[in-house]
């Protein structure tokens, strides 16, 4: 299911401080960028943030679930994918506090992406 235009652009503008932005659609969702990182995913209505483990900790002090889905073997969680806090949603400083939190590790894991070595040819 595509990501609700509407929904796309309240996330840009929610976000435009951070720098340009760039959408891609992804998983039944879209991901938002900037600077070639990935540090927010719309999913279903809800704004995931990219985390790792201590920024982990402050998105669900602040009241933020990790992502969820169904999978045939169960229920799967991605905690590296933490929803905005509520209170950002009608708060532009705020969500712009909690992305540029997010674009740490996105700046992380796309520089770690970029320095894999490809795998050679058999």
């Amino acid at each position: 299911m595509a990501t609700d235009p509407e929904f796309v652009l309240f996330a840009k503008d929610l976000f435009a401080d951070i720098g340009p932005i760039k959408t891609t659609r992804m998983f039944g969702g879209t991901g938002i960028y900037t600077q070639d990182a990935m540090f927010a995913v719309l999913i279903n209505g809800s704004i995931y943030m990219k985390a790792d483990e201590p920024l982990i900790a402050e998105y669900l002090a602040a009241g933020s679930e990790p992502f969820n889905y169904e999978t045939k073997d169960g229920p799967r969680t991605i905690h590296g994918l933490t929803t905005l806090p509520d209170s950002a949603w009608d708060d532009p400083d705020e969500a712009m506090a909690w992305a540029r939190k997010s674009l740490i590790p996105a700046l992380e894991t796309a520089a770690a992406k970029k320095t894999k070595k490809p795998k050679k040819a058999k």
